[in-house]
């Protein structure tokens, strides 16, 4: 799996960027909103990705990469609802920020949903019925995660922000992970030992202690 690519922009065609990492040039498909923020060309940039497999027998590969890991994330929801795939989910992050969809979702915003190319009044109420729970949260939690996120200095928010994609990508909720991760951050001595606090944060875990 390549979750994030660091590169300098080589070519930039529509919504698609080739990214050339160490001589070898990564097309990435990305999102409107993240065309803005790319460099020119020969510029540095990081990347974070989603490799998507799809057809047989012959296997297309399209990576689809992201200015940071929230809009990733959200790409990734939008994925897990019924009758969404790649493309339609491009859509709807290239049209609305993240905020503005969390809102409209989480307020079943039907008519801003419904705006966006491909998704119409129909798919517009189903992503609201299927996600709109789910982003409520989610907004809840980029809010909590921010509030911390201002007291850090960037090297201890990094060790955070390491610590917690490695608890999800072990198959915990990102809630659950957070208020591990939380914990054992505040209780660490040295809080630039990402291994560590990560054995701490399982360690919370793992304990059955309500966190």
């Amino acid at each position: 799996m390549i979750a994030e690519l660091t590169g300098t922009v080589a070519h930039v065609e529509g919504q698609r960027v080739v990214l050339d990492v160490n001589g070898v040039g990564y097309e990435v498909t990305v999102p409107v909103s993240a065309l803005s923020q790319l460099p020119e060309t020969g510029g540095r940039v990081t990347l974070h990705t989603c490799l998507i497999l799809r057809g047989q027998p012959d296997m297309e590969a399209t990576l689809y990469g992201f200015a940071d890991r929230v809009q990733l994330r959200v790409f990734k929801l939008l994925l897990g609802a019924s009758g969404v795939g790649p493309r339609i989910a491009l859509a709807i992050l290239s049209h609305l920020g993240v905020a503005d969809l969390a809102r409209a979702l989480s307020t079943t915003d039907t008519r801003t949903l419904a705006q966006v190319p491909g998704v119409g009044a129909k798919m517009a109420q189903k992503l609201c019925f299927e996600l709109g729970e789910k982003m409520a949260e989610f907004a809840f939690g980029q809010r909590v995660e921010q509030a911390a996120a201002d007291a850090r200095t960037a090297q201890e928010q990094a060790v955070y922000a390491d610590v917690l994609e490695a608890l999800v990508g072990l198959g915990y909720s990102r809630a659950d992970a957070r208020r591990a991760a939380e914990q054992a951050f505040a209780s660490a001595t040295d809080r630039s030992d990402t291994g560590r606090i990560l054995s701490a944060a399982l360690a919370l875990l793992t304990s059955g202690k309500r966190l």
